[in-house]
């Protein structure tokens, strides 16, 4: 299944959580926080909080948003 320029806004505008978009070819791309994504019609911007890179995606290779267990549950193994 695509996910659609309008789907990627709305979980930019509902949850500020980081989370990862998966593409066509298997990529996955983390976004650390919804600020650091740019959408338009046929593209996905998404800037690396680490390097401060900027990946380029073309919205229709994004196959899914996969949320991310929190840092907490991660650290020590429960939710």
């Amino acid at each position: 299944m695509r996910v659609n320029s309008n789907l990627i806004r709305e979980r930019l505008n509902r949850d500020t959580k980081p989370f990862v978009f998966r593409l066509s070819d298997g990529t996955r791309v983390p976004v650390a926080y919804p600020d650091f994504v740019a959408v338009s019609p046929g593209q996905v911007a998404v800037i690396d909080a680490k390097t401060e890179g900027i990946t380029r995606i073309d919205s229709l290779h994004v196959v899914a948003i996969e949320e991310l267990p929190s840092k907490r549950s991660r650290a020590n193994g429960k939710h």
